[in-house]
């Protein structure tokens, strides 16, 4: 057990640890928001190379952070869910403000590390108040466009993994094919896509649904084929017909593996989305750093780049939450 792990585990928190039994969470927290101070100061105080706008919005965001931490720490359970998740990534708080020290000491401070090429925190949050709504559009262009390319790429791939994998036939004419087409990028077929699709937002949707659709389709096949095959004796036994064996027994028992590839697809869809809106496209995160590069807006790129990650991170705990509602019967079984 680690020396955080007895403090801040949420196993820990949730069974019912408080400030008066757990010393060590009201210390770290505590230490959280005293480096939170920390860092407001450094940015306040030092004196910049460079005058750096929105400096003093970005002291008291620092801060408000450590008011928070400081409420959660001194109010022990109270808070409920938020503060035992807050307690768990108390040492991450710890981490994230000396991160931002030393970005702000080699950036803005110091100058250790050039402009434009390298951008300050100030410059980031410059990005997001000024150019907001440009940021914005891109966003909702990008979720629009991978929603439609992870749909159908999606689909296509779990019919055709529980085909091959059900169907000997199927898997006998199919195999080679994806073992040949598959591990090729799909970035490689785009002039073929934009040549054969009317629009450059179609032909966007098909590379994303191509690059998602060919874990799904392996993982979906791994896991038909890799079901019991006492689960099937046992409900042919009592009468099963095909189709009652397939939607039943073999799709419900392959869900693990399905999920596996959904968590691959989404991520190698989110690559292949920046490649395919760059080109041709009039908004978008790929295009808006394309943009950015072209004018050596490197706060732009950056800003974008943050957006992005946060983006995939905020998408796949949304995934995260439809397999755990989704596999809930089978808790305590699936590991992850």
């Amino acid at each position: 057990m680690s020396l955080i792990e007895p403090a801040f585990s949420k196993g820990a928190v949730e069974q019912g640890a408080s400030i008066r039994t757990r010393p060590a969470l009201w210390g770290l927290g505590l230490v959280a928001a005293a480096s939170w101070i920390a860092a407001a100061a450094v940015i306040e105080l030092w004196p910049e190379t460079v005058p750096q706008p929105y400096g003093r919005e970005l002291a008291l965001i620092a801060v408000a952070i450590s008011l928070v931490l400081i409420i959660v720490t001194l109010t022990g359970r109270a808070l409920g869910a938020v503060a035992t998740t807050v307690r768990y990534y108390g040492a991450w708080a710890i981490a994230a403000a000396l991160g931002l020290i030393a970005w702000e000491v080699v950036t803005a401070k110091t100058g250790l590390l050039p402009v434009p090429f390298f951008s300050s925190p100030q410059s980031i949050l410059e990005v997001f108040l000024d150019d907001w709504s440009r940021l914005g559009i891109s966003v909702s262009y990008s979720l629009v466009l991978l929603a439609k390319g992870y749909f159908f790429g999606s689909l296509t791939g779990f019919v055709l993994g529980v085909t091959i994998g059900w169907s000997q036939a199927a898997s006998y004419w199919v195999h080679p094919v994806l073992r040949i087409i598959g591990p090729l990028p799909a970035t490689a077929w785009l002039p073929l896509a934009f040549f054969i699709f009317p629009t450059s937002g179609s032909a966007s949707v098909f590379l994303i649904a191509l690059a998602t659709a060919f874990p799904v389709t392996i993982l979906t096949w791994s896991g038909i084929a890799s079901v019991n095959r006492d689960y099937y004796d046992i409900a042919r036994t009592l009468g099963a017909k095909p189709g009652f064996l397939i939607l039943k027994v073999a799709i419900p028992a392959a869900l693990p593996h399905v999920f596996v590839g959904l968590f691959m697809g989404l991520g190698t869809s989110f690559a292949v989305l920046v490649v395919a809106e760059m080109l041709g496209v009039k908004a978008g995160l790929g295009w808006y750093l394309q943009w950015a590069q072209g004018w050596a807006a490197y706060n732009n790129m950056y800003a974008a780049l943050l957006v992005m990650a946060l983006m995939c991170s905020t998408l796949i705990t949304v995934l995260f939450r439809v397999r755990d509602w989704t596999l809930s019967w089978q808790k305590g079984l699936v590991r992850w």
